[in-house]
């Protein structure tokens, strides 16, 4: 089936409007959508799919139509080489000289381009990685990351069941989905079918939640009746676990410096049926309402601003935004944040680091260089704590999720506790 012509041209202009990475890929592609409402949702699919397409393998391209390419040639080649379109469809498409000019692309073969252009990353990325990993092992990793994300749904345990929820979307809404392999909230689409107006998702029996970043929530395992913070909370999707998980009890504090991300989380609160849950803007980490809490809080989430680099399958276009820069400026503020959170803690309560990083200066290096800040402080083992909540899964003292390994996104985390101080009387004079 050919492609229509005006299709064709909503995908070039929207690359041009994307590529020029101003903005984040998707808010770029909902402005272009805003203001061509005649587009379908065929259209809006084709166009989408491929424009990501081309942000997971940019290198590639590049490499394929030489430096001073148009954006046309760059749709008509991911169209062929990424989206798998044949020359008879793409025929229609065509102007004088276009046909000799992807028969050349198609028959070009480029099995020994360098690293970078194999797994589709930025140079500086690459020389980061190597720090800690072999080329084979990068270019698995970056493999994985090329591949589209899966949709991932938490069971909201306040509500329903997760075998329910699976057996209802089945048999009511023709939703096929499957058990997520660790963690015990989580489904797994098959297909991402839009959700906001489906009843599950109204009444807040479903939310939207990569399962790594669920993990994330079991490695704290708040408890009920206690006092837990989530010091970095954005738009709340580990909030509003962390409140089920403590089963509506105790109070859970919600931090953010993000009026908008708080705001966000309004309507997903009110769907939750949490109670304990209580959102508070902050100017910043040392605000005055984190100072009143020092010493009281039993768990404390730390779900740090990170470079997103863990995420590519989602935001690929993130790969091409960050900058070396960027990363160090972000590595002085996760530090700081999580000093500042840590003065949060009663003795014996449980930190708990993470970022959606794939890079050891934003993770193990900040955990190693705050506990040697703070001896106060101890390593906990990942997989024990897990283990202790039946999730078979270690990857060792810290929690390290890879797409091309776990199937999830890039996570790491690590738990720290708070060594209770032991006090010993003093002798009578």
């Amino acid at each position: 089936m050919s492609i229509p012509v005006s299709r064709f041209g909503h995908l070039v202009h929207a690359l041009k409007s994307v590529l020029a990475l101003r903005e984040p890929a998707d808010s770029a592609l909902h402005n272009y959508f805003r203001i061509h409402r005649e587009l379908g949702g065929q259209d809006r699919a084709f166009v989408a799919e491929t424009v990501y397409a081309v942000l997971r393998r940019k290198r590639f391209i590049e490499l394929l139509t030489g430096p001073d390419a148009t954006q046309r040639q760059w749709a008509l080649v991911a169209l062929m080489k990424l989206q798998g379109i044949n020359s008879r469809e793409l025929e229609p498409l065509l102007q004088p000289g276009e046909t000799e000019w992807l028969a050349q692309i198609k028959a070009a073969n480029h099995t020994d381009a360098p690293l970078a252009v194999q797994a589709d990353l930025p140079d500086w990325l690459i020389e980061k990685l190597k720090t800690s990993m072999s080329e084979e092992e990068i270019l698995t990793l970056a493999r994985g990351m090329q591949q589209a994300a899966p949709l991932d749904l938490r069971v909201n345990s306040m509500l329903a069941k997760r075998d329910d929820t699976l057996d209802l979307m089945a048999r009511k809404y023709d939703l096929i989905g499957e058990a997520t392999p660790w963690s015990p909230l989580g489904i797994r689409l098959k297909e991402k079918p839009s959700l906001n107006k489906n009843p599950l998702f109204i009444e807040g029996k479903i939310e939207v939640q990569d399962e790594g970043s669920q993990l994330v929530g079991f490695l704290l395992a708040p408890q009920r009746r206690e006092m837990v913070v989530d010091f970095c909370a954005g738009a709340g999707g580990k909030t509003l676990l962390l409140g089920a998980m403590m089963q509506n009890q105790g109070r859970l504090y919600a931090f953010d410096v993000s009026e908008k991300r708080l705001n966000n989380l309004k309507p997903r609160l009110k769907r939750s049926g949490l109670s304990n849950l209580h959102a508070q803007l902050i100017s910043n980490e040392n605000d005055l309402k984190i100072k009143r809490l020092h010493g009281k809080i039993d768990r404390v989430l730390v779900d740090a601003p990170c470079s997103g680099l863990g995420t590519l399958r989602r935001n690929p276009d993130l790969k091409w935004r960050q900058q070396p820069e960027d990363v160090a400026e972000l590595v002085v503020k996760q530090a700081s944040i999580l000093a500042s959170a840590a003065r949060l803690l009663k003795p014996g309560g449980r930190l708990v680091y993470a970022t959606c990083s794939i890079l050891p200066e934003e993770n193990q290096h900040i955990v190693e260089g705050f506990l040697a800040q703070h001896p106060e402080f101890k390593l906990l083992d990942a997989g024990e704590i897990l283990a202790s909540q039946q999730i078979k899964l270690n990857t060792g003292s810290y929690l390290q999720l890879l797409p091309h390994v776990h199937g999830t996104d890039g996570f790491f985390a690590a738990a720290m506790e708070k060594v209770a101080i032991k006090t010993t009387e003093a002798d009578p004079a």
